[in-house]
This record gives structure tokens, sequence and C-alpha cells, in this order.
């Protein structure tokens, strides 16, 4: 009885040494994300998702911190790497988890990033791509609000490219914010950006 307490005693010790472990280092990824190190940010993401083979969050924050840091990019090399990457973990996470609308958010906006960099090039195979995304996206989480104010923001810029009004997609990022106040996971580091993002949205409907 005493060895198996104390075997106990070590397999507990050990799984709390471990989540110890990945906290600390989702923490310092974070940290680094903060203090505009995107490099030093992924690279300890993939670090841990390597060491978390069974858990989609690290290989998402690879995914996003390198998705995030490709608009605007105009250095095609610089950008294809990033994309490539965020693609890479992208799938990892989704053969982890699969059907999950965080993910497939991700997903679309990786499409973006490239759509961002050159339209003319990627945006008539990856509109339709990203259409289909938010709309499978909505039907399975219609009350996460990364997927409501994504999918607005998505359906804002298409309207823009083609000349109509942004305005009855407002009421859907609005939505978002009143999604966003009742939104809560409980695992460790699950995706919740966007707030801050709807709010200058809906302040742009305004104008």
């Amino acid at each position: 009885m005493k060895k198996i307490l104390v075997l106990l005693v070590i397999c507990v010790t050990s799984v709390a040494t471990a989540q110890d472990r990945y906290t600390n280092g989702m923490q310092k990824a974070f940290q680094l994300w903060g203090e505009q190190k995107p490099t030093e940010a992924s690279n300890l993401f993939e670090r841990i998702a390597m060491a978390e083979q069974d858990n989609w969050i690290p290989h998402y924050y690879v995914a996003h911190v390198n998705t995030i840091h490709s608009f605007g990019e105009k250095d095609f090399e610089k950008l294809s790497k990033q994309l490539e990457k965020a693609k890479e973990f992208l799938d990892l996470a989704k053969a982890i988890s699969p059907d999950n609308p965080e993910l497939i958010v991700l997903e679309a906006l990786i499409n973006t990033a490239w759509i961002a960099y050159d339209g003319a090039t990627y945006g008539m195979t990856l509109s339709g791509k990203n259409f289909q995304l938010y709309e499978q996206a909505l039907a399975m989480a219609p009350q996460n609000p990364r997927v409501v104010l994504s999918k607005a923001e998505w359906d804002m810029g298409s309207a823009k490219y083609f000349g109509k009004d942004v305005t009855p997609y407002c009421k859907d990022v609005e939505k978002s914010l009143e999604l966003f106040a009742n939104f809560s996971n409980d695992t460790p580091f699950y995706p919740s950006w966007g707030k801050d993002r709807a709010e200058v949205v809906l302040n742009q409907c305004g104008e």
C-alpha cells in the first residue's frame, strides 16, 4: 500500500511539474509577444507545441503569431515563410482538434493575409474559400464572438471592395461585443482576442 501511495505522489508531482512548465512557458511566450518580439514568441510557442503534441493551443499560437505579423509585410519571401509556418501549425492543431471554430477562423485569417498582400493573385481563389469557412464556423459556433466579429469584418471588406454599404454588418459587430461580455472558456490560454478590435471596428461604423 505504501508503495502505491509513493507512486501516486510521484505521478501527481510529475503532472504538476509538467503543468507548471507549460504554464510558465506559455506566459513567457505571451510576454515576448507583448514586447513586440513575434519571432521569439513564435519560436517559444513552437517549442511548447512540440512538447505538447496532444494540445492544440500552443500550435494555434504559433499559427496566430505568424499570421498577425504577416499583415502589412511587403517582403514576399518573409511573408511566405511566415504564412507557410502558420498553415503548418494550423494543420497540426486541426489534427488534434478537428471541427474547431477557432481554427476555422484562423484559417480564414491566413487566407486574408495572402489576399491583403496581393488581391489580384489570391483574391479569386481564396475569397470564395473564406466565405465557406466563415459560414461553416458560424453554423458551428454562432455564440463565439471571434467567429461573429471575423465574419463581420470579412463581409465589410467584401462590401467595400464592391462599393456597397457596410452599415448592415455593424449590427454583427455590436453582437460580437455582447458575446465577448459573456463568453468564457476554462481551457488555459484559450483564445480571448477580439474585443478591442470589435470596439475599433464599431467606432468606424459610426463614421
